[in-house]
């Protein structure tokens, strides 16, 4: 993102990641940013930070850290998807509230989208045991999750300056 940590990115005047941080805090009491020690976070008012450990840099890492810290459900999604609504994260929830289920996740497109779920503690062994270099997709198919259907954009991410471009664009 041309030097500019990704969370604090502008889009339309705002920090990236305030946008599914908005999301987030319409549905849920309590809005957490899981990052490295070293990511640079724009303020966002009403929103934790907790740190993880510095290695492994896998989105694993951060998910099963908020499932540790937490020590109960969480929804989880990516501080670079600004499209995602409150409206989604209620179907996650909603999905995932009989909690037998150890993960109910987005699915756009027919692709899994691992970074936009409910990870229930039930998760953790699985997630802790995968292997560091596994595909994040693969490991969280292994918790054979509930799938819900999203629309495609709201699970786009904003990886580089084009895409940054391209979502102010576009952005409804």
């Amino acid at each position: 993102m041309d030097g500019t940590s990704k969370p604090a990115a502008l889009l339309r005047g705002r920090p990236l990641a305030s946008y599914p941080a908005a999301a987030l805090a319409a549905v849920c009491e309590r809005v957490a940013v899981v990052c490295k020690p070293s990511t640079e976070l724009p303020d966002l008012p009403g929103t934790e930070r907790w740190d993880e450990p510095e290695r492994p840099r896998h989105p694993l890492t951060g998910i099963t850290h908020a499932l540790e810290r937490a020590e109960e459900p969480v929804i989880v999604c990516a501080a670079d998807m600004p499209f995602v609504t409150p409206d989604a994260c209620l179907s996650l929830l909603t999905a995932a509230g009989g909690g037998g289920a150890p993960a109910a996740v987005a699915i756009a497109g027919g692709v899994l989208q691992p970074v936009f779920g409910v990870y229930a503690p039930l998760a953790l062994d699985t997630l802790r045991a995968a292997d560091e270099g596994a595909a994040l997709t693969a490991t969280v198919e292994a918790l054979d999750p509930i799938r819900v259907a999203v629309p495609p954009r709201l699970v786009a991410s904003v990886n580089t300056p084009e895409e940054l471009t391209a979502a102010e664009a576009t952005f409804t």
